[in-house]
């Protein structure tokens, strides 16, 4: 695939002040996680003031997770939604988190019996058709490529499975952009260097907001699901800013 096509699929711009093209984008992204992972739940736990588990939960339940389902957990990090989604299936064998970074995998805390392995959202290790839900909690961000991505979600769902994406969207507001942008770009790095135990956590943060600021617009990835063969494709937004992407595989 050409760079200039990974360019123009990317979620978001070049961010110059983190690394300088866009062929640096994966080792960048790879590289601040692996450092930052022991700090990560924490960093998470702030900024959510707690609420996180309760949100994962319902938001995959309201996705059309139940009981029984096998589930593929896309960018998983440290396990935040696969946690909720082996409570939900009730059977943590049912579970498999996927992610890039070695650092994150190391530091996931998820229950006896989910799996663990490394891979990226764009070449995800596992059969065509092999399982029944497919999530992402705010790492769709981190991809190279929409487009691949949701090619190979389609391809790893079952005949109607369903699909959760889970992201922070840039608000509309402008006054509520600039408060969400204090908050995550000013008060969280600030608060990072106080509890933090790695030296880079204060960046990634920064980063954090970067990335949500410059993400490609909900119109974007929702016609982007539907190039890649998704139904039923709706956004849900709490709070003016998570953005809930569903979607279904046709049967």
């Amino acid at each position: 695939m050409s760079s200039s096509h990974e360019t123009r699929s990317a979620p978001h711009r070049v961010l110059l002040d983190y690394y300088p093209a866009e062929a640096d984008r994966r080792a960048y992204v790879q590289n601040i996680f692996d450092r930052t992972a022991s700090d990560y739940d924490r960093i998470e736990h702030m900024m959510a003031f707690g609420s996180g588990p309760w949100y994962r939960h319902r938001a995959l339940v309201d996705a059309g997770l139940a009981t029984g389902m096998s589930v593929l957990d896309i960018g998983t990090g440290t396990g935040l939604v696969a946690r909720e989604a082996a409570a939900i299936v009730g059977d943590p064998s049912l579970v498999t988190g996927i992610d890039p970074s070695a650092g994150m995998i190391g530091s996931a805390r998820v229950p006896i019996g989910v799996r663990l392995q490394r891979g990226r959202a764009e070449s995800i290790p596992a059969f065509d058709a092999a399982v029944d839900f497919l999530s992402m909690g705010y790492a769709l961000r981190h991809v190279s490529d929409l487009s691949v991505a949701f090619t190979e979600f389609y391809r790893v769902l079952k005949p109607g499975g369903r699909l959760c994406l889970l992201e922070i969207t840039r608000p509309e507001s402008a006054i509520r952009r600039a408060v969400l942008k204090l908050y995550l770009r000013g008060l969280v790095p600030l608060a990072s260097r106080l509890i933090a135990r790695q030296s880079a956590t204060p960046e990634l943060m920064r980063y954090y907001w970067d990335t949500i600021d410059g993400c490609a617009t909900p119109a974007r990835i929702m016609d982007a699901l539907s190039a890649a063969g998704f139904c039923e494709i709706r956004r849900q937004v709490k709070l003016g800013v998570l953005s809930e992407y569903c979607a279904r595989k046709p049967a």
